[in-house]
């Protein structure tokens, strides 16, 4: 099984990447915080691989956080939860925002990750509540800034996985919060903070 790649970046996109090892190029399949960890083209990087294995198929996926990997894996024991419907999941939501979400029972949160239900979410609430301990850098910060709320972390999210660095757009989310109407709406939070990172 294949478990970790080294090599050059041939080509990406947002959901894969293909990895020139020694003229071999491997295409991964990627998350988004993936995509937006990975260097330029052109430029080596390595990645913490997932082989999956089916009869007609070998598929990998590739993580830049051994921690999103793990995560990865424990979805996928999931009944219902393929690898695609994971990389998905991880792609929709950011890793210590999905295992907060599951230790705290926040169906609600989880039903809006593309391809999640309400089932699913239940399920994913019931096996993995007890099983994220070992999590290690996902538990809550002491001196971790209070969240803005969930649409106001989703914007963040957002602006985080378009390039900003995460300070700049924490200050034009908390900026653009300020607007009682804009904080409940995702289009218009993103909008107002768009603007205040300009």
């Amino acid at each position: 099984m294949i478990a970790h790649l080294r090599g050059r970046v041939f080509a990406k996109t947002p959901s894969s990447v293909v990895i020139d090892c020694n003229g071999v190029g491997y295409d991964v399949a990627i998350s988004v915080s993936t995509f937006t960890a990975l260097p330029a083209e052109g430029t080596e990087t390595a990645l913490f691989i997932h082989t999956h294995v089916r009869e007609d198929a070998l598929a990998l996926f590739g993580f830049a956080e051994l921690a999103e990997k793990r995560l990865f894996e424990k979805l996928l024991t999931i009944s219902g939860i393929g690898p695609k419907l994971a990389i998905t999941v991880l792609s929709g939501i950011s890793a210590e925002r999905l295992v907060g979400a599951i230790r705290a029972q926040d169906h609600a949160t989880l039903t809006k990750i593309p391809g999640i239900g309400k089932k699913t979410a239940e399920r994913l609430v019931l096996e993995l509540k007890d099983k994220l301990d070992d999590m290690v850098g996902f538990s809550p910060q002491p001196n971790a800034p209070p969240s803005l709320g969930a649409v106001a972390d989703d914007v963040l999210s957002a602006l985080v996985n378009l390039g900003y660095p995460r300070p700049v757009a924490q200050k034009a989310v908390e900026h653009a919060s300020r607007d009682a109407a804009a904080a409940q709406d995702f289009e218009l939070l993103f909008r107002a903070a768009m603007s205040a990172v300009k």
